[in-house]
């Protein structure tokens, strides 16, 4: 077992919340029923997961309103289902969700969820204080990684990219500088052909140093440009800390707009999320975060619970 806290261990161990503060209430209950409801798969998880050395999350962005709602209730609902590992999306000015770093690690420990990664915008350069604040409110809060997830449309031109990188590279160093990876998520609009250049692989890949700069492959995104991830791993090991897990209902590949009408949970659509787990271990993957931007098309939590019950049961077997 790595220093990660992988989800089928949480399963088979006995990392539930302590009666020390008398909490080991309903809330805890219903954590160790999920966990003994997710179809009876919990041991043939967990040694999948042993060995691809991979750790399942929810990217929370999934359910952001829900959140705007009702922070704590919502990530009780996160935790019942199954849940143990979390990225973040709710980062700004030196507070995560409007709360001081330490005052939201303890709502998660309360719990018994972590923070590993967090979606975190950043202001260019690495010298500004956008980015040393950014860094240290995460290393109080004790994420792994931090990640840049969207490049406006007006940037998406080669020039700008290339100045990205060398950006990114400082704001990798200064996070390496309080013990956390850096790293970028692609949507698909990356791999389209800009007059013979593919910003993802001709400018990315190329320019960004993978000591700095991570990559977290949102699987969803790359398949929708005609991308192969196993492939990716293969050509570019080592190089994908972090998957986004989400499926697609359509075959309309490639295209490079942003849709999202289309997207279903893990295991209900076309993407051979099996195949491309098994390959994880080359890629160099660390966690996978289950996401639907589309919020399930109205239904969350519904979407998410058929996603983990859906990895239990027929992927990650």
């Amino acid at each position: 077992m790595n220093d990660f806290l992988h989800f089928g261990s949480f399963l088979l161990s006995s990392n539930y919340k302590t009666q020390k503060d008398m909490k080991y209430n309903r809330r805890e209950f219903l954590k160790v029923s999920s966990a003994s409801t997710i179809g009876l798969m919990a041991l043939p998880y967990a040694s999948a997961l042993a060995a691809q050395n991979v750790g399942i999350g929810l990217q929370i962005y999934t359910i952001r309103d829900a959140i705007a709602a009702d922070l704590e209730g919502s990530l009780e609902k996160v935790a019942e289902l199954g849940y143990v590992n979390v990225e973040l999306a709710g980062y700004s000015d030196g507070k995560l969700y409007g709360m001081a770093p330490k005052k939201f690690r303890k709502l998660l420990d309360d719990l018994g969820l972590k923070a590993v990664s967090s979606h975190t915008v950043v202001e260019a350069k690495s010298d500004g204080i956008n980015a040393q604040q950014m860094a240290d409110t995460h290393a109080e809060l004790g994420v792994a990684f931090c990640v840049h997830p969207w490049v406006q449309e007006e940037d998406r031109k080669v020039e700008r990219y290339k100045q990205f990188c060398e950006d990114w590279n400082g704001v990798g160093e200064a996070m390496k500088n309080v013990g956390i990876q850096f790293a970028y998520h692609n949507h698909n609009f990356e791999f389209a052909n800009l007059d013979g250049i593919v910003p993802y692989y001709d400018i990315l890949l190329k320019e960004l140093d993978p000591e700095l700069v991570a990559q977290e492959l949102d699987c969803f995104w790359a398949t929708k440009a005609g991308q192969d991830p196993v492939e990716m791993f293969n050509k570019y090991p080592g190089r994908f800390h972090l998957l986004h897990l989400k499926d697609m209902s359509e075959d309309n590949t490639p295209y490079y707009t942003i849709k999202k009408d289309d997207i279903v949970s893990v295991g209900e659509g076309l993407i051979d999320y099996k195949r491309i787990l098994s390959a994880a271990e080359k890629g160099g993957v660390k966690y996978g975060f289950v996401e639907d931007d589309n919020q399930g098309n109205g239904k969350p939590f519904q979407a998410i619970e058929t996603s983990i019950n859906n990895l239990n049961s027929k992927i990650l077997r």
